[in-house]
């Protein structure tokens, strides 16, 4: 298959008004958009990317890996950037049984020689809505930008991130700090590692971890119900200026 799997721990830490931590484990690729990978017929159920789960979301007749690609140039063509010449991986997780759902999906965008020349950072949140982010990071894999976008009820808009978005090789180690007013309210992080195998690493993945989509989303919104329970206060959600998600 040419794809790598990453067995993957999330953690977040907030420090807005009360201080909480939670973390859960699931599992994420890393594709090549222009191979991606097609599993034996029985498990394409369980790893199926689909054009219509990133970017505008509009439905893009033949191979789903070009039509992602495609969309994102024209995005990017939108901004003055034009189509990168190498490669563009992209980290997100598969659909599982029709079902998906990605708080994080990150394009790494290479030149001719191999290089990463910048970083597309595309963020879901619960509303069926997305927003990208263009990041140009340093030598480490830094970079900052201006937090513009609502993800959680419970995080004051304003502010910017400070991401770590190395691209991966044998571990995964990306990072999204959210500072306002000289404090961090959200700390999170993803620390992962990559599976030998192939179509033995799925399996492994799918017995450990069924339905993984369905979980995260699920532990995302169990998260905010608790944080709803112990009082925190929410913020308004304003007029949507992202892309909604089509269904």
């Amino acid at each position: 298959m040419s794809a790598a799997l990453y067995a993957v721990r999330v953690r977040h830490v907030r420090a807005d008004r009360i201080r909480t931590m939670f973390g859960h484990d699931f599992y994420l690729w890393l594709v090549d958009l222009d191979r991606i990978p097609r599993p034996p017929r029985w498990l394409r159920p369980f790893a199926r990317f689909d054009a219509r789960d990133h970017g505008t979301g509009d439905p893009v007749a033949g191979d789903q890996g070009t039509a992602i690609r495609a969309e994102l140039e024209e995005w990017l063509a939108v901004r003055g950037i034009p189509a990168p010449a190498g490669r563009i991986t992209m980290l997100a997780s598969a659909r599982v049984l029709g079902y998906v759902f990605n708080p994080l999906s990150v394009f790494w965008c290479h030149d001719a020689a191999g290089s990463v020349t910048h970083v597309v950072a595309e963020v879901h949140n619960t509303y069926r809505e997305r927003h990208r982010y263009l990041l140009y990071p340093d030598a480490r894999g830094q970079a900052t930008a201006a937090k513009t976008f609502y993800v959680s009820p419970f995080l004051a808009m304003g502010g910017h991130y400070r991401m770590r978005l190395p691209e991966p090789d044998e571990t995964l180690r990306l990072s999204v700090v959210l500072e306002q007013h000289g404090h961090r309210p959200l700390v999170a992080t993803m620390d992962g590692r990559r599976l030998p195998g192939g179509n033995r690493a799925l399996l492994r993945m799918l017995l450990r971890h069924p339905l993984a989509p369905l979980h995260v989303s699920a532990a995302i919104r169990r998260r905010g119900i608790a944080l709803w329970l112990r009082g925190i206060p929410r913020t308004p959600r304003g007029p949507v200026t992202s892309t909604p998600r089509r269904r």
